[in-house]
């Protein structure tokens, strides 16, 4: 969802933040629109899953303490990362019911505030809880600004990438506790889940169980890694075992000093 930010010529300062905020950690990201480069990154983990207000604490504390956060931004984008979404198609969506289309399968609250995001790709609607003390926070600290959910702009990356290609494909978005599944048929989107997971029993389990439900083969389906994964993880290593036609895919910008650039923090490195 957007708020429509207006800046006078004479305060544009060519940086856009972006901030990924879940119970478990937040990411600080800043680009340089002039270069098209990151000039800061931070990922921030938690030592513990954190509720809703402790979370918010930690990013009063950042803004606090780190110098590049306190300057002026020309946008910011606010990525609200949790498992309560769920994308509808839009012939049958009404903004009237975001309700029942998430009490199915997400625990909502009758305080909670919901949202929706526009998926023009692909014409659906993605209604979703997001954190609205950071919302507010952010929107009393700064003004106007934009807010989505992760899984919108990872579904946006991925039928992005694949809008020329007419196989089936599957993609698996890794985390460190959860991990998403984007399959695809003839690009279109043919299934998105999430999943928690503690070991790589638990990732395969799911990802085979997923790949069997849609009649996909594993010997000749490709799957795509994207995420926190490197060629030498278990995660990678097995599912190589079980499923041959792998790769991993890097986004369009690189984040400086980090040691996963390649694949890692692929959702806030592909959100501007």
């Amino acid at each position: 969802m957007a708020l429509k930010k207006t800046k006078s010529l004479d305060t544009i300062t060519d940086k856009k933040l972006s901030i990924q905020i879940s119970l478990s950690g937040l990411s600080f990201c800043v680009l340089n629109t002039a270069s098209n480069s990151i000039t800061n990154f931070e990922h921030i983990p938690f030592d513990k899953k954190n509720n809703p207000y402790e979370a918010l604490e930690r990013i009063m504390h950042y803004f606090d303490i780190r110098d590049y956060l306190k300057t002026v931004f020309d946008d910011i984008l606010v990525i609200h990362e949790n498992e309560l979404s769920t994308l509808v198609p839009k012939p049958l969506f009404n903004a009237d019911y975001l309700a029942d289309y998430l009490k199915f399968n997400s625990k909502i609250l009758k305080s909670d505030v919901l949202c929706y995001d526009t998926l023009e790709v692909n014409d659906s609607v993605n209604v979703y809880v997001p954190y609205i003390n950071v919302n507010n926070y952010i929107y009393e600290a700064f003004g106007e600004f934009t807010f989505k959910h992760y899984s919108t702009l990872l579904v946006e990356e991925v039928l992005k990438l694949e809008k020329e290609n007419s196989t089936s494909k599957v993609y698996a978005h890794i985390t460190a506790h959860h991990f998403e599944i984007i399959a695809l048929e003839r690009n279109k989107l043919n299934l998105y889940n999430t999943f928690e997971y503690d070991n790589p029993e638990d990732f395969i389990y799911y990802l085979l169980f997923t790949i069997e439900q849609l009649g996909y083969n594993p010997e000749t389906i490709h799957l795509v890694l994207i995420g926190n994964v490197a060629l030498e993880d278990d995660l990678y290593n097995i599912a190589y075992k079980y499923i041959r036609n792998i790769s991993l895919h890097q986004g369009n910008i690189t984040i400086p000093n980090d040691r996963d650039s390649k694949y890692s923090n692929f959702i806030i490195a592909n959100s501007f």
